[in-house]
């Protein structure tokens, strides 16, 4: 599961959101935010020997990954006013493709903001080729102070 503690403020800069990785899976994975706003987030990730399976091919858990990560910022930066943070309760992906080097990209998009919940969806895709990676929608429980 995905969770963040505090709610964060508007107007944090790109550079801010990808420090705040630091020390956490997503900078371990090499998580690079290139947008994020009211549309939703940009990400990449460069493809290395360590996020790679046995088998020389993208690891499936890479991929989730970078799409969590993207949608959990994502619904960080949508929070409704007052809440504290959220937690993933489900999540599903669909593997269409794969890479064994390179870079690939998400795309997660707000796909419902609700006051308890959200749901998003995430593309994965080679960045040099366009080819789909994976398709991936996850939904996330709004926490609030008690």
């Amino acid at each position: 599961m995905t969770t963040a503690t505090p709610a964060f403020p508007e107007g944090l800069t790109l550079e801010t959101w990808n420090r705040f990785g630091e020390g956490y899976l997503p900078a371990l994975l090499g998580v690079e935010i290139l947008a994020i706003g009211e549309g939703g987030v940009q990400s990449r990730m460069a493809v290395r020997k360590v996020l790679l399976a046995p088998n020389g091919y993208l690891h499936a858990a890479s991929v989730i990954g970078l799409a969590d990560t993207s949608c959990g910022y994502g619904c960080i930066a949508l929070l409704p006013k007052g809440a504290k943070g959220f937690t993933t309760v489900e999540l599903k992906s669909n593997f269409l493709g794969t890479a064994r080097e390179g870079v690939i990209r998400c795309k997660a998009t707000p796909v419902h903001l609700g006051r308890t919940t959200q749901v998003w969806d995430a593309v994965v895709e080679n960045e040099a080729t366009e080819a789909r990676i994976a398709l991936f929608r996850c939904t996330q429980m709004v926490l609030w102070p008690k």
